[in-house]
């Protein structure tokens, strides 16, 4: 089985989200410039918010899930990665997805993808967000599979801490936004690397590369 983020792994949503993170500074009078926002990506927005020392985090989601939707036109899939997805689903992989994107404005991106998803986990439901391991563990349950028969896929430290505590092989996408953590995790360079995962299976030692 394997499980996804989706923001810096399947589509990339940066200009999207510098663009909406632009209509905050401007509405709501912040300093903060995106690069510091950035660095908490894969966490729910009220973490983010938390994290930056920001109060009002609902009145501030408020306005950038508004200016996300209307800027949603900027993301664009990763080279490759539609074709990748689709070879897993022909190999019989069930395929997850756990992101810390709201469902109304992940659900868009997900279609367009074309492929079937056993289960997408997102912050609209119960549990923790990112890095607790809840949200990975929840996708285990819808799937009735334990955590050594699957992967996560990730692009954050954040991403690389929930899969640990939730006892799930972590591969770090390195096209994505951030850099690995610690212990170096294995390493894919590109959506298409990830195919390698076919012939070796869940259990992963060293890199892809």
């Amino acid at each position: 089985m394997l499980l996804l983020d989706l923001d810096g792994v399947l589509v990339d949503t940066r200009p999207v989200m510098e663009s909406a993170w632009h209509q905050v500074q401007k509405d709501h009078g912040l300093n903060v410039p995106f690069e510091m926002y950035e660095r908490h990506l894969g966490r729910p927005f009220a973490d983010i918010m938390d994290q930056l020392g920001l109060a009002n985090a609902e009145v501030i989601h408020q306005t950038y899930s508004q200016a996300s939707t209307a800027a949603s036109h900027l993301a664009r899939q990763f080279d490759g990665v539609a074709e990748v997805l689709h070879a897993f689903a022909s190999a019989d992989w069930r395929l997850g997805i756990v992101t810390s994107k709201p469902l109304n404005r992940a659900a868009p991106l997900l279609a367009q993808l074309g492929v079937p998803f056993a289960t997408v986990r997102t912050p609209n439901g119960v549990g923790r967000g990112k890095p607790a391991p809840d949200p990975i563990l929840l996708a285990l349950i819808d799937l009735g599979a334990d955590p050594a028969d699957a992967l996560y896929i990730g692009d954050m430290a954040v991403d690389q801490e929930a899969a640990r505590r939730a006892g799930v092989p972590y591969v770090h996408a390195a096209w994505g936004y951030g850099a690995a953590g610690r212990p170096a995790p294995v390493v894919a360079e590109s959506p298409k690397d990830l195919l390698r995962l076919m012939d070796t299976g869940p259990l992963l030692e060293g890199s892809l590369v």
